[in-house]
This record gives C-alpha cells, structure tokens and sequence, in this order.
C-alpha cells in the first residue's frame, strides 16, 4: 500500500515537472518574439518626403497598414495598391483588398502634406506602411510616404492617401466627390472626377 503511494506521488510529481518545463519554455519563446506592432522602416519604390505636422496634441489612428497582410510569425507587413475598375467611375486605386483609396483637396501634393487630423481621421483613415509596398497597375514610382505623428502615411502622386469608413465592401466608391473635396484617386495619382 505504502509503496502504491509513493509510486503514485512519483508519478504526479514528474507529470508536473513536465508540465511546469513546457510551460516554461513556451513563455520564453513567447517573450523574445518581436511583436507585429513593433516599429520597422518602410521600404518604399519613391523617396519619401518631408512634411510638417499640424499640432502635436492630434491623435492619429494606429490601425494596421491597408491591405497589410502579415504571416504568421513574420513581423513583416506588405502594403498592396491596385488599380481596378470600380463602378462606371472607372480606373482607380485600391488596397490589397480591393477598397477604395483616397485623396483630399485640402492635402498638399507638392511637398506632401496632409491635413486631415483629429476627427477626420475617424471618416477618412489614412493608409500606414510599415515595411513595404507591392503595386499591380500603379506606377511604383509614383509612390511615397509622409511622416504621421511617428508613423508614415503612403502617397501616391505626392498625394496622402485614405480609406473611407462608408466603404464597407470591395468596389465601393461611397466616398467620391463626398463634401466636393474628397475623390478616388487615379493609378496616376490625379482625382477621379466622375460619379457613378
């Protein structure tokens, strides 16, 4: 009976040990993985170019680049840009999956500069690379970046480009000529000004 006992505890005891090493080493490979939220240049076809900030106090929002699609256990993140035909609005920009992007009359191409800030950025989500940027139908060299509070904005012509929150499916184009100052933009980097 003893002896059942101590064979038993034994057991146990070695089952636990196990565990406790597995847990272990599961928690150290856990924690010295980079995250994919962690900081990394962008490698983009375009120079980037030089901006300035509105104010210091505006939040920018933190979402993951557009069409951003990271592997599992890669840190890495590619942005895509495509063109494609939308609606009878005709050619135009979108991301890797496949919503609309785009550009404000209030931005700045020439230096690049945006002015969409606070509350805006709620509507209109500005498109954040990480890492680097693939195109299909978009002249590579019409692309940069912009610096957004830490974070960098992609361009395309010079111009700042957005998502729009009323897109809610591929292929919609809710946010053309919205306010008469918002458009799609064009794999040339110049607004579309057709309605659909």
């Amino acid at each position: 009976m003893i002896q059942r006992r101590i064979v038993v505890l034994s057991a146990a005891g070695l089952a636990s040990a196990f565990l406790l090493a597995a847990c272990g080493s599961s928690t150290e490979k856990a924690s010295t993985g980079t995250s994919p939220g962690d900081a990394v240049p962008v490698a983009t076809a375009a120079s980037e170019s030089a901006t300035s900030a509105p104010t210091a106090s505006e939040s920018t929002p933190s979402a993951p680049a557009a069409g951003g699609d990271s592997g599992s256990g890669n840190t890495a993140t590619t942005t895509m840009v495509m063109a494609r035909t939308v609606n009878d609005i005709g050619s135009v920009v979108a991301d890797g999956k496949g919503m609309t992007l785009y550009r404000y009359d209030k931005d700045e191409a020439n230096p690049s500069k945006w002015t969409c800030a606070g509350a805006c950025t709620k509507t209109w989500i500005p498109v954040i690379v990480q890492d680097s940027v693939q195109t299909m139908g978009v002249e590579k060299s019409l692309l940069g970046t912009v610096h957004r509070n830490g974070m960098k904005q992609l361009t395309l012509g010079g111009w700042p480009l957005y998502r729009y929150v009323g897109d809610t499916q591929a292929g919609q184009t809710n946010g053309q000529a919205k306010d008469k100052t918002w458009y799609a933009v064009t794999p040339s980097g110049t607004k579309s000004t057709s309605v659909g």
